[in-house]
């Protein structure tokens, strides 16, 4: 069992930056994919980014690449996203996911463990 934390979250102005957080329990955090979704009221929960369980493979949506990073601390239990240059559109609940696969995944289904999200505002 695997629980998630997600921090970091807050209103911001466009082209700002934001560095979000997931605390992850448990002793096999260092096994599992880690996976950041965002969900914008009325929309579906959409994949942002995902990181598989060493760090060396990296994924990002088309609408973040090159503005986004994602990147974990397996000593820390702990995934982050760093945001930047913010735009009015990332404005959402944002979702930290683990997944027990041992490569890459986007979609929800693959995802076994969410946390409850954190907001993220950003205004124009």
């Amino acid at each position: 069992q695997v629980q998630l934390v997600e921090s970091g979250g807050g209103l911001v102005q466009a082209w700002d930056s934001l560095r979000l957080s997931c605390a992850a329990s448990g002793r096999t955090f260092g096994s599992y994919a880690m996976g950041w979704f965002r969900q914008a009221p009325g929309k579906e929960r959409d994949f942002v980014a995902v990181i598989n369980w060493s760090g060396g493979i990296t994924y990002y949506a088309a609408s973040v690449k090159g503005r986004f990073t994602i990147s974990r601390d397996n000593a820390k239990n702990t995934v982050y996203l760093q945001m930047n240059s913010l735009k009015p559109e990332d404005t959402a609940l944002y979702y930290c996911a683990a997944s027990r696969t041992y490569g890459i995944v986007t979609t929800r289904n693959r995802f076994d463990y969410w946390g409850q999200g954190t907001q993220v505002t950003v205004s124009s």
